[in-house]
């Protein structure tokens, strides 16, 4: 496993969820942590913790907040990609607002943060992505339109890890099914206590974070219930 040491990771979508519990999670292990979210004011700044401002659909964000990052700690170590909406999208639906939104949020914006990030990545020697994509980017249920970006997600991740090998950067890609969110509070399919808990997540987030380059994960699914998977 590799050592903290101070090592700096990027969150977006830290203000609530999944994001909220790695920043959580990453700050009681030693991590420094800079969130990235709409509103920084939802987070309190300490010494390992700082916050900035991050649109998901602002092509100008992820350069900016990279460049607050890299002046406070003087480099980023991981970048975890958390940021995402779920509206839904059938395949006989009109219109393509919302997938369009979906794609900006759920796609383009972990591209853009990433690809702002890798000159830091690579100079580390152990650079880490972790991605959240989602048991509907490996099979596909009822919204057709989120399993569409989640599908690119881990295309994504495996990208990532062809592209940035032989500068010691390695990407996983965490698929999880129903985690008890914000996003499940309208799903009625389960129990909302059998859903998997935002801080297992964030567990195995530090996990990927944490292995070392000739141990790396390509993609974690995690199953709250059981379901047959090819």
């Amino acid at each position: 496993m590799l050592k903290v040491d101070n090592r700096t990771v990027m969150v977006s979508g830290a203000s609530r969820g999944i994001g909220r519990a790695v920043v959580d999670r990453l700050i009681a292990s030693g991590f420094r942590v800079s969130a990235g979210l709409r509103d920084p004011g939802l987070l309190k700044e300490s010494e390992r913790l700082m916050t900035h401002r991050y649109d998901a659909e602002d092509t100008d964000s992820p350069i900016a907040w990279v460049k607050a990052t890299v002046a406070r700690w003087g480099g980023v170590d991981a970048l975890v990609n958390t940021a995402g909406i779920n509206p839904r999208v059938r395949v006989s639906d009109d219109g393509e607002d919302a997938l369009d939104e979906m794609w900006r949020v759920n796609v383009k914006g972990p591209l853009r943060l990433v690809r702002a990030t890798l000159p830091h990545l690579a100079v580390c020697g152990h650079g880490r992505v972790v991605n959240l994509g989602s048991l509907s980017g490996k099979r596909v249920g009822s919204n057709v339109g989120y399993a569409m970006t989640k599908h690119a997600v881990v295309a994504l991740t495996h990208g990532i890890r062809r592209e940035g090998r032989a500068a010691g950067i390695r990407a996983t890609v965490i698929c999880p099914g129903y985690v008890a969110t914000d996003m499940t509070l309208n799903d009625d399919e389960i129990p909302r206590h059998e859903m998997s808990q935002p801080g297992d997540i964030a567990q195995l987030v530090e996990t990927a974070l944490m292995l070392p380059n000739n141990a790396s994960v390509s993609e974690l699914l995690v199953h709250c219930q059981f379901e047959p998977m090819l």
